[in-house]
């Protein structure tokens, strides 16, 4: 379905995600795994505009970000998706010009918050809405998992139980009551998705002790949210949560620092740690975003005390947001 244009600059928030929960599948045939995560938007997030496009081609600017746009650029990709899913949807001769997107860059890139996936989801959407054409929701979630794993989860806008290789996403209600606060904490150490997965499958001491215990926690975490679950009580699921993701051996083994640097965080935070995807990101749950800031000034004076290991290219990033929502939240 194709409507008017929209001519006005789109604006579009794109969140980091969090995995609350990773439950890793043996590897299939055609490459990937099978996943069972439950995962959050948080309030980390960049910001995109997109708008009618002067030029011959699509263009990026960032901001935020050193150095020019990649060629690969998950924003132009998340554009030439929806293109390509347009003109299968509304015929080869709809009028789907040039785009100029310009995009602000907070979150970390390659910290496991997936900040590319989700720049990538909001140029999709923007560049239909810029168009005026409307997709079925099969063919906008085909159209995000052509350009990343990560992406569909993004469509959702809200917590969801993400399955298959991510293209499979059920959405899930919010947290009840204050909205959690959660603190981020990212070294400045590179891990790569890949060589993590590559690393589970191929070494034996990289695989978690009990496989079968992340997906028990994960199945759980999501029949808990669909049922209604406070940010309080998410909270006290952090021991368990923390846990819960196939990948924390792999990570480890590729960089040890990490680990280091999560027992540290541990010790000075008195609470459970968890590691979102495969890092380098860590995260603690908290009540509220107050408490989730006062944790994160805290860990800011340590880690200029020197109290916090910080390997890696500059002191690590400490940032406290809260949950995002979600259905009925």
């Amino acid at each position: 379905m194709i409507a008017e244009p929209d001519l006005h600059p789109i604006v579009r928030i794109a969140p980091a995600k969090v995995n609350l929960t990773l439950a890793i599948g043996p590897r299939r045939p055609d490459g990937y795994h099978e996943l069972h995560s439950v995962m959050v938007p948080i309030g980390l997030a960049d910001r995109l505009s997109v708008s009618r496009g002067h030029g011959a081609e699509d263009s990026l600017h960032v901001t935020g970000e050193d150095g020019p746009p990649r060629p690969d650029d998950l924003v132009l990709r998340g554009i030439a998706a929806a293109r390509a899913a347009a003109r299968r949807s509304v015929g080869p001769g709809a009028e789907l010009g040039p785009l100029a997107a310009r995009l602000e860059k907070r979150i970390p890139i390659a910290a496991g918050l997936a900040g590319g996936s989700s720049d990538a989801a909001a140029a999709l959407e923007a560049a239909l809405e810029a168009w005026g054409v409307t997709l079925a929701g099969h063919d906008r979630i085909a159209a995000a998992a052509s350009v990343g794993s990560d992406v569909p989860f993004f469509l959702a806008h809200g917590p969801a139980l993400v399955e298959g290789r991510g293209e499979q996403v059920t959405p899930l209600r919010g947290l009840r009551g204050e909205p959690a606060g959660i603190l981020v904490v990212t070294p400045r150490l590179h891990v790569s998705t890949a060589a993590a997965f590559a690393r589970l499958d191929e070494d034996p001491d990289a695989a978690p002790a009990d496989r079968a215990s992340s997906r028990v926690s994960s199945s759980h975490l999501a029949d808990e949210l669909r049922a209604g679950l406070r940010a309080d009580d998410l909270v006290l699921r952090a021991g368990v949560l923390s846990t819960a993701n196939d990948l924390v051996n792999a990570t480890a083994t590729l960089v040890p620092e990490l680990r280091r640097v999560r027992r540290g965080l541990a010790r000075l935070l008195g609470r459970p740690v968890g590691q979102s995807g495969s890092g380098p990101t860590l995260w603690a749950l908290y009540p509220s975003a107050t408490d989730a800031e006062a944790a994160a000034s805290a860990l800011a004076v340590a880690q200029a005390e020197g109290r916090l290991e910080a390997p890696g290219d500059g002191p690590a990033q400490i940032i406290a947001t809260t949950i995002g929502g979600g259905r009925d939240g």
